[in-house]
């Protein structure tokens, strides 16, 4: 493994009200209202941190009164300590990656257990503290993050600014920067790292992990030098994370050959096996131009967000029909019949009608198009000015139009934005047309860069091949956590065809495929979601806790587990039983 070079290094000290895990927020804090800014247009290094903490709280967890956390399952405690943080750099690449070790007073130096994780989503460094950090902390445990390449270090060509390792903005030359892209006019709009860095950072992820995890070797040297140096022979590793950030973790998995990692949890992974599965991109592009037909369906009038308040499908997912049926996809005449067709050719692709039915709020909020169009950019090598298909970001203006830069929203990016637009005044532009299906040409673009032959299509095809999961170690201690009614990342299309090929390689992995859980917790409080649908959360500390005791209470690694077998919580609270665990 290639060894870190140390750089720069950010050190702070949290404690009293303002501590590793919440900021000083506590639960009930992370749950309420933004974290106010003194002066919204210069917001403290404090204060951005704080609210960047309690933004990735409520991304990842239900902190709603009726799902349970800190009750049922989970906790806030006050976890003093000190944080130490530093851009890192992969050899051979254009752009740093953030990586972060949160290091409790509390650190158990008999046991020397070291948690690294990386960011869900394209989020900022603290976007799996709700994961790593809120089941690695309180047991004395270091913590260790990376964004992957991704996160929220908008760079704005309007006043040519980024983002500072304390998270404050500064200007280009000032002093190193999350990203910095080439120089260009005022006029060129936003430049955000996961799509623009040139560098296609998915590829590095596992890189990524392992790095994170070398920097939170060498800051534990640092914290305690009379006891170094620590390493993955005296310091138990443990890789975990959610959604890109299980992904991650199974890549660096991938990566181990020396028993560099203890064990690896990864829940609901963005994972793509080479060997059967399918890649993000592919079923991402799909889901972008057929799903709003399908669900037009009427086996799909009583799912969340699938109906307005007439109980009719949204405008938009009929003409999708109807643009269809005109491209000659679909043959049927009727909204009815077009709808049922859209459904079956997507079950013929491998979707099913869990995953499709929660796919619905993924459609009506227009991920799959944002997603996609992000990706391709990273992809391809793309810069804020030729991305693919004729997407650009911008300052979101006076209705559909870029307009100028909001001074306050910019000062609160790192903390708010969660790595790609739209969102916090950065709209996502382009890829339209005047028609009354106007996103269908551009999702009709970035479908055929997945399948055609064209030198940018095969670009992007090599690009996505240079993600796919490398096969772990015989004797590496791994286990798959993935909601069944996961409709972003169906696991048909990820863990099940990863889980198989490492079984069909002689590899044991474990793998709860979680009956009701689907991708985000998050989504829990909005009407209609936590009565059908249980949260993951609480499996994948169940399933570290296992880990804990095999490496820590000389408990026997399982050769297989079942799947507990948990209930919708309805309209009431839940509750541990629903959970099946115990």
């Amino acid at each position: 493994m290639h060894e870190l070079e140390l750089g720069k290094v950010l050190a702070t000290d949290h404690r009293g009200h303002d501590d590793l895990l919440s900021a000083g927020l506590g639960l009930t804090g992370l749950a309420g209202l933004p974290v106010s800014f003194v002066n919204p247009l210069a917001p403290t290094a404090a204060e951005l941190r704080r609210r960047a903490i309690q933004t990735s709280w409520k991304g990842i967890a239900d902190l709603g009164p009726l799902g349970g956390y800190g009750s049922v399952y989970g906790g806030v405690p006050n976890v003093p300590g000190r944080e130490y943080q530093m851009f890192a750099q992969l050899p051979g690449a254009r752009s740093p990656h953030r990586v972060l070790l949160q290091l409790p007073d509390n650190f158990d130096r008999a046991k020397r257990c070291l948690v690294v994780t990386a960011s869900s989503g394209s989020r900022g460094i603290y976007g799996a503290i709700a994961v790593a950090g809120a089941w690695g902390l309180p047991r004395g445990c270091a913590v260790a993050y990376t964004d992957k390449g991704t996160g929220s270090g908008y760079f704005d060509y309007a006043d040519d600014s980024g983002v500072a390792l304390d998270g404050r903005r500064a200007k280009r030359g000032e002093q190193a920067l999350e990203f910095e892209p080439p120089p260009a006019a005022a006029g060129a709009g936003i430049a955000v790292k996961h799509a623009h860095s040139g560098d296609n950072p998915e590829a590095d992820w596992g890189r990524d992990v392992i790095q994170a995890a070398q920097f939170g070797l060498a800051m534990l040297d640092r914290a305690y030098p009379g006891e170094a140096p620590f390493t993955a022979q005296n310091t138990k590793i443990i890789a975990t994370g959610i959604s890109n950030g299980g992904g991650a973790v199974l890549q660096a998995a991938g990566l181990d050959h020396d028993g560099f990692f203890a064990g690896v949890v990864a829940l609901e992974p963005n994972v793509y096996a080479a060997a059967g599965g399918r890649s993000l991109y592919d079923y991402a592009t799909e889901a972008a131009i057929w799903l709003p037909c399908a669900l037009a369906d009427a086996r799909f009038d009583d799912t969340p967000m699938a109906r307005g308040a007439t109980r009719q499908p949204p405008p938009a997912w009929s003409l999708r029909c109807a643009s269809l049926r005109a491209q000659g996809k679909l043959p049927g005449n009727t909204l009815a019949e077009q709808s049922a067709q859209a459904h079956h050719y997507l079950q013929q692709r491998g979707w099913n009608d869990a995953a499709m039915a929660t796919a619905a709020s993924t459609t009506a909020f227009d991920l799959w198009r944002v997603v996609t169009a992000g990706y391709a950019s990273a992809y391809l090598r793309r810069g804020p000015a030729d991305m693919p298909c004729g997407f650009h970001y911008a300052p979101t203006g006076v209705g559909v139009l870029p307009g100028v830069t909001d001074p306050v929203a910019r000062a609160a990016w790192w903390a708010d934005a969660s790595g790609i637009p739209p969102g916090n005044g950065v709209g996502l532009f382009g890829g339209v047309n005047v028609s009354p299906d106007p996103t269908l040409v551009g999702e009709d673009c970035l479908r055929a860069l997945w399948t055609g032959d064209q030198p940018a299509a095969q670009m992007l095809q090599a690009s996505v091949a240079a993600t796919a999961a490398k096969l772990p170690r015989a004797d590496l201690p791994l286990w798959v956590v993935h909601g069944a009614d996961d409709g972003l990342l169906p696991t048909t299309f990820s863990s099940e065809p990863y889980v198989a090929w490492l079984r069909e390689e002689g590899r044991r992995p474990l793998y709860w495929k979680v009956p009701h859980a689907q991708h985000f917790d998050a989504f829990l409080p909005l009407p209609g979601f936590g009565e059908r649908h249980l949260p993951l959360l609480p499996y994948g500390y169940a399933a570290l806790d296992r880990l804990w005791a095999h490496l820590y209470e000389n408990a026997p690694w399982p050769e297989s587990v079942s799947t507990p077998a948990g209930q919708p919580r309805g309209a009431q609270a839940l509750t541990r039983q629903a959970l099946g665990l115990h």
